[in-house]
């Protein structure tokens, strides 16, 4: 059984000016397999954030079907949605979102505080992943003590705390130059490798895109 099952997706949403329906994505069949990295290409406006919030259950869409780890996401109710996105799914944005006054390791161990019960070991991996990603001696730093791709680094490892069974990432290396951008994707590649977490990734760079395991191409809110 794929981990991710998407029959027929589509989603709209209203024009403020008009009150119209703007489709943003249109009927999205879609399968993924556990352990795979996927790579979401698209011009500005296509969708490809649309359904990276719609695979996170940020969003549902208005019609279609979607399977995640064999459990049927439009039959649930907000607070199961809340506490599967807690326990699986570990989110990257472009802007690291780390909060000012925690400490790197703080921040890491933010999304455990989240779960009914955080997992013993929680510190022993935090310490762990920080020292594969190279900031284990900046673990009581703050984060204006980083640089952007150490920060970066920070919010990588905060995704993966919690043992997800997917991380999506929305333009994860969009803030930083070339030469970063090179590194932390070579490092994010790294992590989901080793932790065999599946990576869906919205980037615009294609030589990121092609480094992943496939490539999805959303035109006009549609899977190319």
């Amino acid at each position: 059984m794929p981990l991710i099952q998407l029959t027929n997706v589509s989603k709209s949403y209203t024009d403020p000016g008009s009150g119209a329906q703007v489709p943003v994505l249109r009927g999205i069949n879609l399968s993924i397999e556990a352990g795979e990295s996927v790579a979401v290409v698209g011009p500005s406006g296509c969708g490809k954030s649309t359904l990276l919030n719609i695979l996170g259950t940020l969003d549902l869409p208005d019609s279609g079907d979607i399977t995640f780890d064999g459990q049927a996401l439009i039959s649930l109710t907000a607070k199961q949605l809340a506490a599967l996105r807690s326990q699986k799914i570990g989110f990257i944005f472009q802007l690291h979102h780390l909060m000012p006054q925690c400490s790197v390791l703080e921040n890491v161990l933010l999304p455990t505080l989240a779960l009914k019960s955080p997992p013993a070991d929680a510190l022993q991996r935090a310490e762990s992943l920080l020292e594969e990603v190279g900031l284990k001696d900046r673990m009581n730093w703050k984060p204006a003590q980083l640089s952007g791709g150490e920060r970066q680094r920070v919010a990588f490892v905060r995704a993966l705390i919690n043992q997800p069974r997917l991380i999506l990432a929305d333009e994860p290396t969009g803030a930083l130059d070339e030469t970063s951008a090179d590194t932390l994707t070579d490092l994010l590649l790294k992590l989901q490798k080793s932790s065999g977490v599946t990576l869906i990734m919205v980037t615009h760079h294609c030589a990121q895109a092609d480094r992943m395991g496939r490539v999805l191409t959303i035109h006009e809110g549609a899977l190319q």
